[in-house]
Protein backbone atom coordinates (compact mmCIF):
# COMPACT_ATOMS: atom_id res chain seq x y z
CA UNK A 1 0.00 0.00 0.00
CA UNK A 2 1.00 3.53 -0.69
CA UNK A 3 2.42 5.58 2.13
CA UNK A 4 0.19 8.56 3.21
CA UNK A 5 2.40 11.90 4.48
CA UNK A 6 0.21 14.42 6.12
CA UNK A 7 1.74 17.90 6.19
CA UNK A 8 1.40 19.49 9.81
CA UNK A 9 3.25 22.86 9.21
CA UNK A 10 1.90 25.75 11.47
CA UNK A 11 1.56 29.07 11.09
CA UNK A 12 -1.49 31.87 11.70
CA UNK A 13 -3.65 30.41 9.23
CA UNK A 14 -6.61 32.94 9.80
CA UNK A 15 -3.78 36.18 9.63
CA UNK A 16 -2.94 34.75 6.61
CA UNK A 17 -6.53 34.22 5.61
CA UNK A 18 -7.32 37.98 6.59
CA UNK A 19 -4.26 39.58 4.97
CA UNK A 20 -5.19 37.92 1.39
CA UNK A 21 -8.83 38.09 1.65
CA UNK A 22 -9.01 34.17 1.24
CA UNK A 23 -10.42 31.14 3.67
CA UNK A 24 -8.24 29.49 6.23
CA UNK A 25 -8.25 26.38 4.15
CA UNK A 26 -6.61 27.83 1.41
CA UNK A 27 -4.39 29.52 3.60
CA UNK A 28 -3.46 26.29 4.76
CA UNK A 29 -2.95 24.65 1.40
CA UNK A 30 -0.52 28.13 0.61
CA UNK A 31 1.95 27.16 3.93
CA UNK A 32 1.86 23.67 2.93
CA UNK A 33 3.17 24.22 0.04
CA UNK A 34 5.96 25.96 1.76
CA UNK A 35 5.40 29.67 1.28
CA UNK A 36 6.06 31.25 4.56
CA UNK A 37 6.49 35.09 4.28
CA UNK A 38 3.63 37.17 2.89
CA UNK A 39 6.00 38.42 0.24
CA UNK A 40 6.20 34.54 -0.88
CA UNK A 41 2.23 34.46 -1.11
CA UNK A 42 1.53 37.46 -2.57
CA UNK A 43 4.24 36.75 -5.32
CA UNK A 44 2.38 33.27 -5.65
CA UNK A 45 -1.11 34.81 -5.31
CA UNK A 46 -0.34 37.48 -7.62
CA UNK A 47 2.83 37.35 -9.60
CA UNK A 48 3.11 38.98 -12.70
CA UNK A 49 5.30 38.97 -16.35
CA UNK A 50 7.04 42.14 -14.73
CA UNK A 51 8.40 39.92 -11.66
CA UNK A 52 9.98 37.37 -13.68
CA UNK A 53 14.04 36.85 -13.61
CA UNK A 54 15.83 39.41 -15.68
CA UNK A 55 16.88 38.16 -18.90
CA UNK A 56 20.06 39.43 -18.18
CA UNK A 57 20.84 37.05 -15.29
CA UNK A 58 21.05 34.66 -17.58
CA UNK A 59 25.13 33.77 -18.12
CA UNK A 60 26.07 34.78 -21.54
CA UNK A 61 22.65 36.00 -22.12
CA UNK A 62 24.33 39.52 -22.98
CA UNK A 63 26.62 38.53 -24.88
CA UNK A 64 24.59 36.30 -27.03
CA UNK A 65 22.45 38.88 -27.89
CA UNK A 66 25.18 40.67 -28.53
CA UNK A 67 26.52 38.72 -31.08
CA UNK A 68 22.87 37.95 -32.31
CA UNK A 69 22.66 41.83 -33.23
CA UNK A 70 25.82 41.96 -34.69
CA UNK A 71 24.76 39.03 -37.22
CA UNK A 72 21.53 40.58 -37.79
CA UNK A 73 23.39 44.39 -39.14
CA UNK A 74 26.00 42.27 -41.18
CA UNK A 75 23.03 39.96 -42.64
CA UNK A 76 24.44 36.66 -41.80
CA UNK A 77 22.59 33.58 -41.73
CA UNK A 78 21.88 32.07 -38.84
CA UNK A 79 20.50 28.13 -38.68
CA UNK A 80 18.60 27.68 -35.90
CA UNK A 81 18.92 23.42 -34.28
CA UNK A 82 16.36 22.90 -31.71
CA UNK A 83 15.17 19.17 -30.60
CA UNK A 84 12.26 16.88 -31.09
CA UNK A 85 9.92 17.59 -28.40
CA UNK A 86 7.39 20.23 -27.36
CA UNK A 87 10.19 22.19 -25.37
CA UNK A 88 12.28 22.12 -28.65
CA UNK A 89 9.69 22.55 -31.13
CA UNK A 90 8.59 25.49 -28.94
CA UNK A 91 12.08 27.26 -28.09
CA UNK A 92 12.93 26.98 -32.12
CA UNK A 93 9.57 28.53 -32.69
CA UNK A 94 10.12 31.70 -30.40
CA UNK A 95 13.38 31.71 -31.75
CA UNK A 96 12.45 31.60 -35.26
CA UNK A 97 9.71 34.18 -34.75
CA UNK A 98 11.65 36.49 -33.45
CA UNK A 99 14.55 36.36 -35.40
CA UNK A 100 12.41 37.26 -38.19
CA UNK A 101 10.27 39.92 -37.45
CA UNK A 102 14.02 41.52 -36.87
CA UNK A 103 15.14 40.63 -40.29
CA UNK A 104 17.55 37.83 -39.69
CA UNK A 105 18.14 35.40 -42.63
CA UNK A 106 17.53 32.74 -40.44
CA UNK A 107 16.75 28.84 -40.87
CA UNK A 108 15.74 26.28 -39.04
CA UNK A 109 16.59 22.22 -38.39
CA UNK A 110 15.42 19.66 -36.25
CA UNK A 111 16.74 16.46 -35.56
CA UNK A 112 15.06 13.14 -36.73
CA UNK A 113 14.96 11.04 -33.74
CA UNK A 114 15.45 7.77 -35.03
CA UNK A 115 18.83 8.80 -37.45
CA UNK A 116 20.22 11.89 -35.57
CA UNK A 117 19.15 11.32 -31.77
CA UNK A 118 18.65 14.13 -29.49
CA UNK A 119 19.83 17.38 -30.84
CA UNK A 120 22.60 18.51 -32.75
CA UNK A 121 25.29 16.41 -34.53
CA UNK A 122 28.12 16.84 -37.07
CA UNK A 123 25.79 15.95 -40.15
CA UNK A 124 23.67 19.17 -39.14
CA UNK A 125 26.92 21.13 -38.49
CA UNK A 126 28.32 20.42 -41.84
CA UNK A 127 24.86 20.54 -43.75
CA UNK A 128 24.17 23.97 -42.41
CA UNK A 129 28.29 25.11 -43.44
CA UNK A 130 27.38 23.91 -47.20
CA UNK A 131 24.02 26.13 -47.37
CA UNK A 132 26.26 28.83 -46.48
CA UNK A 133 25.36 29.38 -42.99
CA UNK A 134 27.52 31.84 -40.39
CA UNK A 135 25.90 31.24 -37.02
CA UNK A 136 24.80 28.20 -35.64
CA UNK A 137 22.02 28.83 -32.37
CA UNK A 138 20.93 25.86 -30.10
CA UNK A 139 18.27 25.55 -28.21
CA UNK A 140 16.91 22.98 -25.87
CA UNK A 141 20.11 21.01 -26.52
CA UNK A 142 23.90 22.18 -26.99
CA UNK A 143 25.40 21.66 -23.67
CA UNK A 144 26.66 17.85 -24.18
CA UNK A 145 27.26 18.87 -28.01
CA UNK A 146 31.25 19.39 -27.33
CA UNK A 147 32.22 17.32 -30.39
CA UNK A 148 29.79 18.23 -33.08
CA UNK A 149 30.74 22.38 -31.86
CA UNK A 150 34.31 21.54 -32.29
CA UNK A 151 33.61 20.94 -35.48
CA UNK A 152 31.73 23.81 -36.29
CA UNK A 153 34.63 25.99 -34.79
CA UNK A 154 36.69 24.24 -37.09
CA UNK A 155 35.07 25.61 -39.97
CA UNK A 156 34.83 28.92 -38.79
CA UNK A 157 30.92 28.39 -37.93
CA UNK A 158 29.54 31.21 -34.69
CA UNK A 159 28.24 28.79 -32.20
CA UNK A 160 25.59 30.16 -29.38
CA UNK A 161 23.85 27.62 -27.53
CA UNK A 162 20.81 28.19 -25.44
CA UNK A 163 20.12 24.95 -23.11
CA UNK A 164 18.42 23.90 -19.96
CA UNK A 165 19.86 20.59 -19.13
CA UNK A 166 22.19 19.26 -16.89
CA UNK A 167 25.59 20.70 -17.39
CA UNK A 168 28.34 17.41 -18.35
CA UNK A 169 30.70 17.19 -15.39
CA UNK A 170 34.09 15.48 -14.25
CA UNK A 171 35.43 14.85 -10.63
CA UNK A 172 37.91 16.50 -9.74
CA UNK A 173 40.98 14.87 -6.81
CA UNK A 174 39.52 16.62 -4.61
CA UNK A 175 35.99 14.94 -5.21
CA UNK A 176 34.68 18.09 -6.76
CA UNK A 177 32.03 18.22 -9.44
CA UNK A 178 34.05 20.10 -12.09
CA UNK A 179 31.81 21.61 -15.31
CA UNK A 180 32.91 20.29 -18.73
CA UNK A 181 31.38 23.28 -21.36
CA UNK A 182 31.54 22.81 -24.94
CA UNK A 183 33.42 25.76 -27.34
CA UNK A 184 30.72 27.93 -28.10
CA UNK A 185 30.88 31.45 -28.62
CA UNK A 186 28.16 32.14 -26.15
CA UNK A 187 26.42 29.03 -23.82
CA UNK A 188 22.97 30.51 -22.44
CA UNK A 189 21.89 28.06 -19.66
CA UNK A 190 20.71 28.60 -16.42
CA UNK A 191 22.46 25.56 -14.76
CA UNK A 192 25.89 26.68 -15.64
CA UNK A 193 27.91 28.42 -12.89
CA UNK A 194 29.37 31.34 -14.06
CA UNK A 195 31.91 34.15 -12.45
CA UNK A 196 28.81 35.80 -11.24
CA UNK A 197 27.29 32.74 -9.66
CA UNK A 198 23.86 30.71 -9.92
CA UNK A 199 20.93 31.95 -12.06
CA UNK A 200 18.07 32.75 -9.54
CA UNK A 201 16.01 29.93 -10.60
CA UNK A 202 17.81 27.21 -13.17
CA UNK A 203 14.64 24.60 -12.89
CA UNK A 204 13.26 26.37 -16.44
CA UNK A 205 12.69 25.05 -19.79
CA UNK A 206 14.96 25.60 -22.80
CA UNK A 207 11.82 27.40 -24.32
CA UNK A 208 11.59 30.01 -21.40
CA UNK A 209 15.59 30.43 -22.09
CA UNK A 210 14.52 31.32 -25.50
CA UNK A 211 11.72 33.71 -24.70
CA UNK A 212 14.26 34.90 -22.14
CA UNK A 213 17.24 36.01 -24.74
CA UNK A 214 14.78 37.02 -27.34
CA UNK A 215 13.84 39.44 -24.80
CA UNK A 216 16.96 40.67 -24.16
CA UNK A 217 17.85 40.79 -28.04
CA UNK A 218 14.84 43.17 -28.86
CA UNK A 219 15.63 45.48 -25.99
CA UNK A 220 19.16 45.49 -27.39
CA UNK A 221 17.63 46.44 -30.69
CA UNK A 222 14.58 49.09 -29.62
CA UNK A 223 11.84 47.24 -30.73
CA UNK A 224 9.30 49.14 -30.09
CA UNK A 225 6.50 46.41 -29.52
CA UNK A 226 8.51 43.98 -27.72
CA UNK A 227 5.91 43.42 -24.82
CA UNK A 228 2.93 42.50 -27.62
CA UNK A 229 5.51 39.82 -29.24
CA UNK A 230 6.55 38.50 -25.84
CA UNK A 231 2.74 38.98 -24.84
CA UNK A 232 1.94 36.40 -28.28
CA UNK A 233 4.89 34.42 -27.72
CA UNK A 234 3.48 33.56 -23.79
CA UNK A 235 1.83 30.66 -24.79
CA UNK A 236 4.65 28.69 -26.26
CA UNK A 237 6.77 29.03 -23.45
CA UNK A 238 3.98 28.30 -21.06
CA UNK A 239 3.51 24.90 -23.24
CA UNK A 240 6.75 23.62 -23.05
CA UNK A 241 7.47 24.61 -19.75
CA UNK A 242 4.26 22.57 -18.49
CA UNK A 243 5.06 19.75 -21.30
CA UNK A 244 8.77 19.56 -19.90
CA UNK A 245 7.46 18.76 -16.32
CA UNK A 246 8.92 21.96 -14.92
CA UNK A 247 8.30 22.42 -11.16
CA UNK A 248 5.37 24.85 -11.54
CA UNK A 249 6.69 27.72 -8.72
CA UNK A 250 8.58 30.55 -8.86
CA UNK A 251 8.67 31.91 -12.30
CA UNK A 252 7.35 28.66 -14.36
CA UNK A 253 4.35 29.46 -12.55
CA UNK A 254 4.09 32.95 -13.59
CA UNK A 255 4.92 32.22 -17.08
CA UNK A 256 2.79 29.12 -17.43
CA UNK A 257 -0.47 31.41 -15.79
CA UNK A 258 -0.21 34.30 -18.20
CA UNK A 259 0.39 31.96 -21.18
CA UNK A 260 -2.65 29.93 -20.97
CA UNK A 261 -4.61 33.39 -20.49
CA UNK A 262 -3.32 34.51 -23.85
CA UNK A 263 -3.71 30.77 -25.59
CA UNK A 264 -7.30 30.67 -26.20
CA UNK A 265 -6.48 34.16 -27.65
CA UNK A 266 -3.82 33.53 -30.00
CA UNK A 267 -3.41 34.68 -33.31
CA UNK A 268 -1.28 32.08 -34.08
CA UNK A 269 -3.00 29.88 -37.10
CA UNK A 270 -1.56 27.12 -36.17
CA UNK A 271 -1.82 26.91 -32.41
CA UNK A 272 -5.70 28.30 -33.50
CA UNK A 273 -6.02 25.20 -35.56
CA UNK A 274 -4.69 22.67 -32.78
CA UNK A 275 -7.18 24.39 -30.35
CA UNK A 276 -9.84 23.62 -33.25
CA UNK A 277 -8.76 20.22 -33.49
CA UNK A 278 -8.79 19.19 -30.18
CA UNK A 279 -12.16 20.70 -29.24
CA UNK A 280 -10.34 23.27 -26.90
CA UNK A 281 -11.09 26.04 -29.22
CA UNK A 282 -13.60 28.89 -27.29
CA UNK A 283 -12.45 27.28 -24.13
CA UNK A 284 -10.39 28.17 -20.79
CA UNK A 285 -7.06 26.20 -21.33
CA UNK A 286 -5.80 24.72 -18.12
CA UNK A 287 -2.08 22.86 -17.52
CA UNK A 288 -3.72 19.42 -18.18
CA UNK A 289 -5.34 20.17 -21.57
CA UNK A 290 -1.81 21.48 -22.26
CA UNK A 291 0.19 18.60 -21.02
CA UNK A 292 -2.35 15.80 -21.81
CA UNK A 293 -4.22 16.91 -25.39
CA UNK A 294 -2.04 19.67 -27.35
CA UNK A 295 1.74 18.55 -25.81
CA UNK A 296 1.33 14.91 -26.80
CA UNK A 297 -0.04 15.80 -30.70
CA UNK A 298 3.34 17.95 -31.15
CA UNK A 299 5.26 14.59 -29.83
CA UNK A 300 4.28 12.97 -31.94
CA UNK A 301 5.40 14.21 -34.60
CA UNK A 302 8.90 13.75 -33.19
CA UNK A 303 8.44 10.53 -32.28
CA UNK A 304 6.68 8.71 -35.34
CA UNK A 305 7.32 11.29 -38.44
CA UNK A 306 9.46 14.30 -37.71
CA UNK A 307 9.38 17.11 -35.51
CA UNK A 308 9.29 19.82 -38.21
CA UNK A 309 5.91 19.13 -38.86
CA UNK A 310 4.85 20.27 -35.61
CA UNK A 311 7.21 23.42 -36.09
CA UNK A 312 5.92 24.12 -39.52
CA UNK A 313 2.59 24.09 -38.41
CA UNK A 314 3.22 27.27 -35.88
CA UNK A 315 4.54 28.68 -39.12
CA UNK A 316 1.42 28.27 -41.99
CA UNK A 317 -0.20 31.41 -42.94
CA UNK A 318 -4.20 30.16 -43.44
CA UNK A 319 -6.70 28.69 -41.36
CA UNK A 320 -7.23 25.57 -44.26
CA UNK A 321 -3.46 25.27 -44.40
CA UNK A 322 -3.13 24.79 -40.46
CA UNK A 323 -6.31 22.71 -40.07
CA UNK A 324 -5.08 20.12 -42.26
CA UNK A 325 -1.59 20.20 -40.54
CA UNK A 326 -3.09 20.34 -37.08
CA UNK A 327 -5.20 17.76 -37.95
CA UNK A 328 -2.37 15.48 -39.37
CA UNK A 329 -0.75 15.75 -36.04
CA UNK A 330 -4.16 14.89 -33.93
CA UNK A 331 -4.34 11.37 -36.42
CA UNK A 332 -0.34 10.83 -35.66
CA UNK A 333 -0.70 11.10 -31.76
CA UNK A 334 -4.06 8.76 -31.94
CA UNK A 335 -1.56 5.88 -33.48
CA UNK A 336 0.71 7.01 -30.95
CA UNK A 337 -1.70 5.81 -28.02
CA UNK A 338 -2.50 3.10 -29.46
CA UNK A 339 1.10 1.56 -30.27
CA UNK A 340 1.97 2.86 -26.48
CA UNK A 341 -0.81 0.61 -24.99
CA UNK A 342 0.54 -2.18 -26.31
CA UNK A 343 4.31 -1.57 -25.71
CA UNK A 344 3.13 -1.30 -21.99
CA UNK A 345 1.60 -4.26 -22.29
CA UNK A 346 4.32 -6.07 -23.63
CA UNK A 347 6.37 -4.73 -20.99
CA UNK A 348 4.17 -5.58 -17.94
CA UNK A 349 4.61 -9.68 -19.43
CA UNK A 350 8.14 -9.51 -19.83
CA UNK A 351 8.83 -7.71 -16.14
CA UNK A 352 6.45 -10.75 -14.87
CA UNK A 353 8.29 -13.74 -17.23
CA UNK A 354 11.72 -12.34 -16.05
CA UNK A 355 11.62 -11.34 -12.66
CA UNK A 356 12.70 -8.33 -13.15
CA UNK A 357 11.24 -6.67 -10.14
CA UNK A 358 13.65 -8.03 -8.55
CA UNK A 359 16.28 -5.58 -9.50
CA UNK A 360 15.99 -2.00 -7.88
CA UNK A 361 16.27 -0.90 -11.45
CA UNK A 362 13.90 -1.84 -13.51
CA UNK A 363 15.72 -2.46 -17.22
CA UNK A 364 12.91 -3.57 -19.74
CA UNK A 365 14.65 -4.68 -23.25
CA UNK A 366 11.99 -4.46 -25.70
CA UNK A 367 13.79 -5.14 -29.11
CA UNK A 368 10.84 -4.28 -31.51
CA UNK A 369 8.53 -1.21 -29.58
CA UNK A 370 9.34 1.75 -31.30
CA UNK A 371 12.45 3.53 -30.45
CA UNK A 372 10.40 6.78 -30.15
CA UNK A 373 8.15 5.18 -27.25
CA UNK A 374 10.79 3.83 -24.46
CA UNK A 375 9.99 7.29 -22.98
CA UNK A 376 6.41 7.06 -22.49
CA UNK A 377 6.55 3.68 -21.43
CA UNK A 378 9.01 3.93 -19.13
CA UNK A 379 7.13 6.73 -17.68
CA UNK A 380 4.39 4.73 -16.82
CA UNK A 381 6.27 1.85 -15.41
CA UNK A 382 7.48 3.94 -13.22
CA UNK A 383 4.20 4.79 -12.17
CA UNK A 384 2.90 1.43 -11.55
CA UNK A 385 6.07 0.18 -9.83
CA UNK A 386 7.70 3.25 -8.19
CA UNK A 387 11.22 2.22 -9.00
CA UNK A 388 13.44 3.65 -11.54
CA UNK A 389 12.87 2.62 -15.37
CA UNK A 390 14.90 2.49 -18.33
CA UNK A 391 13.30 0.94 -21.63
CA UNK A 392 15.59 -0.17 -23.96
CA UNK A 393 14.96 -1.23 -27.74
CA UNK A 394 16.80 -2.17 -30.94
CA UNK A 395 17.82 0.72 -33.37
CA UNK A 396 17.45 1.14 -37.09
CA UNK A 397 22.01 1.06 -36.99
CA UNK A 398 22.49 -2.21 -34.49
CA UNK A 399 23.00 -0.09 -31.32
CA UNK A 400 20.57 0.07 -28.29
CA UNK A 401 18.70 2.61 -27.51
CA UNK A 402 17.11 3.62 -24.22
CA UNK A 403 15.04 5.97 -22.49
CA UNK A 404 14.62 6.36 -18.30
CA UNK A 405 12.35 7.53 -15.92
CA UNK A 406 13.42 7.87 -12.63
CA UNK A 407 12.02 8.50 -8.96
CA UNK A 408 12.41 11.53 -6.61
CA UNK A 409 15.19 9.71 -4.67
CA UNK A 410 17.13 8.33 -7.63
CA UNK A 411 19.12 10.82 -10.05
CA UNK A 412 19.31 8.99 -12.84
CA UNK A 413 21.80 11.36 -14.62
CA UNK A 414 24.22 11.24 -12.31
CA UNK A 415 23.81 7.26 -12.09
CA UNK A 416 24.20 7.17 -15.43
CA UNK A 417 27.26 9.37 -15.73
CA UNK A 418 28.85 6.74 -12.84
CA UNK A 419 28.62 4.21 -15.30
CA UNK A 420 29.42 6.59 -18.76
CA UNK A 421 32.12 4.38 -20.26
CA UNK A 422 29.26 1.75 -21.56
CA UNK A 423 27.62 4.53 -23.47
CA UNK A 424 28.07 5.67 -27.18
CA UNK A 425 26.23 8.65 -25.54
CA UNK A 426 23.87 9.76 -23.51
CA UNK A 427 22.48 12.71 -21.72
CA UNK A 428 19.45 13.64 -19.47
CA UNK A 429 18.47 15.25 -16.21
CA UNK A 430 18.04 13.77 -12.31
CA UNK A 431 13.84 12.20 -13.61
CA UNK A 432 14.66 11.58 -17.28
CA UNK A 433 17.98 10.45 -18.94
CA UNK A 434 18.29 8.43 -22.83
CA UNK A 435 20.99 6.60 -23.54
CA UNK A 436 23.11 4.87 -26.39
CA UNK A 437 24.59 1.83 -26.03
CA UNK A 438 26.06 -1.01 -28.13
CA UNK A 439 24.57 -4.58 -27.69
CA UNK A 440 27.34 -5.96 -26.19
CA UNK A 441 27.04 -3.93 -23.21
CA UNK A 442 23.55 -4.45 -22.05
CA UNK A 443 23.83 -7.10 -19.54
CA UNK A 444 26.98 -4.87 -17.93
CA UNK A 445 24.60 -1.68 -17.93
CA UNK A 446 21.97 -3.94 -16.30
CA UNK A 447 24.36 -5.39 -13.58
CA UNK A 448 26.36 -2.22 -13.07
CA UNK A 449 23.50 0.26 -12.56
CA UNK A 450 22.01 -1.91 -10.24
CA UNK A 451 25.17 -2.83 -8.07
CA UNK A 452 25.83 0.96 -7.94
CA UNK A 453 21.71 1.87 -6.54
CA UNK A 454 21.46 2.09 -2.90
CA UNK A 455 18.17 2.78 -2.85
CA UNK A 456 16.40 1.56 0.11
CA UNK A 457 12.60 -0.23 0.07
CA UNK A 458 11.47 2.94 1.72
CA UNK A 459 12.68 4.94 -0.94
CA UNK A 460 10.75 3.22 -3.62
CA UNK A 461 7.24 3.18 -1.71
CA UNK A 462 5.01 5.55 -3.53
CA UNK A 463 3.83 8.42 -1.17
CA UNK A 464 0.84 10.20 -1.12
CA UNK A 465 1.18 13.75 0.20
CA UNK A 466 -2.26 14.80 2.09
CA UNK A 467 -2.50 18.25 2.91
CA UNK A 468 -5.28 18.07 5.85
CA UNK A 469 -7.77 15.56 7.10
CA UNK A 470 -11.40 17.01 5.94
CA UNK A 471 -14.42 14.99 4.99
CA UNK A 472 -16.06 15.57 1.97
CA UNK A 473 -19.08 16.12 3.34
CA UNK A 474 -17.43 19.86 4.54
CA UNK A 475 -16.64 21.09 1.41
CA UNK A 476 -18.96 23.08 -0.82
CA UNK A 477 -18.60 24.46 -4.40
CA UNK A 478 -17.78 28.03 -3.33
CA UNK A 479 -14.58 26.56 -1.26
CA UNK A 480 -13.54 24.38 -4.57
CA UNK A 481 -13.88 27.87 -6.65
CA UNK A 482 -11.40 29.28 -4.47
CA UNK A 483 -8.72 26.23 -5.21
CA UNK A 484 -8.46 27.60 -8.64
CA UNK A 485 -5.95 30.58 -6.99
CA UNK A 486 -3.63 27.43 -6.78
CA UNK A 487 -3.43 26.67 -10.21
CA UNK A 488 -1.73 26.37 -12.04
CA UNK A 489 -0.94 22.84 -10.21
CA UNK A 490 1.64 20.49 -11.48
CA UNK A 491 5.17 19.38 -10.22
CA UNK A 492 6.23 20.94 -6.92
CA UNK A 493 2.54 22.76 -6.97
CA UNK A 494 0.16 19.48 -6.93
CA UNK A 495 -3.14 19.75 -6.73
CA UNK A 496 -4.52 19.46 -3.34
CA UNK A 497 -5.25 16.48 -1.89
CA UNK A 498 -7.44 15.90 1.70
CA UNK A 499 -7.99 12.15 3.76
CA UNK A 500 -10.76 10.66 5.45
CA UNK A 501 -11.35 7.99 7.54
CA UNK A 502 -14.40 6.12 8.29
CA UNK A 503 -15.96 6.43 4.72
CA UNK A 504 -18.75 4.34 4.29
CA UNK A 505 -18.64 2.29 0.72
CA UNK A 506 -22.37 1.73 0.11
CA UNK A 507 -22.65 1.09 -3.48
CA UNK A 508 -20.62 1.01 -6.71
CA UNK A 509 -21.23 1.72 -10.31
CA UNK A 510 -19.87 0.94 -13.68
CA UNK A 511 -19.80 4.03 -16.19
CA UNK A 512 -18.44 5.38 -19.54
CA UNK A 513 -18.10 4.59 -22.71
CA UNK A 514 -15.75 1.40 -22.34
CA UNK A 515 -17.07 0.80 -18.54
CA UNK A 516 -13.70 2.56 -17.52
CA UNK A 517 -15.05 4.72 -14.88
CA UNK A 518 -16.26 3.54 -11.12
CA UNK A 519 -18.71 5.80 -8.77
CA UNK A 520 -18.68 4.86 -5.40
CA UNK A 521 -22.04 5.90 -3.41
CA UNK A 522 -20.73 6.44 0.07
CA UNK A 523 -21.72 8.03 3.08
CA UNK A 524 -18.35 10.05 5.03
CA UNK A 525 -17.91 10.96 8.43
CA UNK A 526 -20.54 13.91 9.02
CA UNK A 527 -23.80 11.61 7.72
CA UNK A 528 -23.51 13.05 4.52
CA UNK A 529 -24.36 11.22 0.88
CA UNK A 530 -21.36 11.90 -1.35
CA UNK A 531 -20.45 10.61 -4.89
CA UNK A 532 -16.79 9.54 -5.19
CA UNK A 533 -15.20 8.97 -8.67
CA UNK A 534 -12.81 6.19 -9.87
CA UNK A 535 -10.85 7.13 -12.85
CA UNK A 536 -8.43 4.44 -12.51
CA UNK A 537 -9.00 1.18 -14.06
CA UNK A 538 -12.34 -0.82 -11.81
CA UNK A 539 -9.78 -3.43 -12.01
CA UNK A 540 -7.63 -1.83 -9.64
CA UNK A 541 -10.46 -1.03 -7.73
CA UNK A 542 -11.51 -4.40 -7.08
CA UNK A 543 -8.36 -5.98 -6.12
CA UNK A 544 -7.92 -3.19 -3.72
CA UNK A 545 -11.27 -4.32 -2.41
CA UNK A 546 -11.50 -8.27 -2.50
CA UNK A 547 -7.75 -8.06 -1.25
CA UNK A 548 -8.98 -5.77 2.17
CA UNK A 549 -12.70 -7.52 2.36
CA UNK A 550 -12.89 -10.73 1.00
CA UNK A 551 -13.60 -12.36 -2.65
CA UNK A 552 -16.63 -11.22 -4.17
CA UNK A 553 -16.75 -7.39 -2.18
CA UNK A 554 -16.51 -5.87 -5.35
CA UNK A 555 -18.93 -7.93 -7.27
CA UNK A 556 -21.70 -7.86 -3.83
CA UNK A 557 -21.43 -3.78 -3.87
CA UNK A 558 -21.83 -3.82 -7.90
CA UNK A 559 -25.17 -5.40 -7.63
CA UNK A 560 -25.98 -3.21 -4.56
CA UNK A 561 -26.94 -6.41 -2.78
CA UNK A 562 -26.65 -4.80 0.90
CA UNK A 563 -22.58 -5.06 1.26
CA UNK A 564 -20.72 -1.90 3.07
CA UNK A 565 -17.41 -1.66 3.64
CA UNK A 566 -15.51 1.17 5.91
CA UNK A 567 -12.09 2.80 3.77
CA UNK A 568 -10.26 5.36 4.72
CA UNK A 569 -9.85 7.64 1.42
CA UNK A 570 -7.34 10.16 -0.11
CA UNK A 571 -9.15 12.08 -2.57
CA UNK A 572 -9.45 15.21 -4.07
CA UNK A 573 -12.39 17.63 -4.98
CA UNK A 574 -13.91 19.07 -8.13
CA UNK A 575 -16.80 19.86 -9.81
CA UNK A 576 -19.24 18.21 -12.22
CA UNK A 577 -20.98 20.59 -14.64
CA UNK A 578 -24.06 18.98 -16.10
CA UNK A 579 -26.98 20.21 -18.21
CA UNK A 580 -26.69 23.63 -16.51
CA UNK A 581 -26.13 22.24 -12.62
CA UNK A 582 -22.98 22.23 -10.95
CA UNK A 583 -22.20 19.72 -8.74
CA UNK A 584 -19.75 18.11 -6.01
CA UNK A 585 -17.50 15.29 -6.78
CA UNK A 586 -14.79 13.47 -5.06
CA UNK A 587 -12.17 11.88 -7.15
CA UNK A 588 -10.28 9.35 -5.31
CA UNK A 589 -6.19 9.39 -5.30
CA UNK A 590 -6.03 5.91 -3.02
CA UNK A 591 -8.43 3.53 -1.22
CA UNK A 592 -7.20 1.45 2.33
CA UNK A 593 -8.84 -0.36 4.56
Amino acid sequence: MSKWMVSAKKADFEKIAETFQISPVLARLLVNRGLTTEREISYYLEGKMADLHAPALLPDAEKAAGILRDKIHAGKKICIIGDYDVDGICASHILSHVLQRLGADVETMLPDRITDGYGMNQRMVTEACTRGVDTILTCDNGIAASVPIKVAKQLKLTVIVTDHHEVPFEITQDGERKQILPPADAIVNPKVISEEGVYPFPEICGALVAYKLMDLLMKQMLVGDREDILRSLSPFAAMATICDVMPLVSENRIIVKEGLREMPKTDNAGLQALLEVTELNGKEISAYHTGFILGPCLNASGRLDNAIRAFSLFHTKTREEALKAAQELKDLNDSRKSMTLKGVELAEKSIEAGHLLENNVLVVYLPSTHESLAGIIAGRLKEKYSCPVFVLTDAEDGLIKGSGRSIESYDMYAELSAVSDLFVRFGGHKMAAGLTLEKKNMAQFIKRINENCTLTPADMEAVIHIDMELPPGLFTIETVKEFAKLEPCGKENERPVFATRDLLIREIRIMGKTRNVAKLLCRDQTGKNVECMYFSDPSGLEFTLDNAFGEGTFERLLLGSGTQVRVKMAFYPGINEWRGEENLQFVIVDLQP
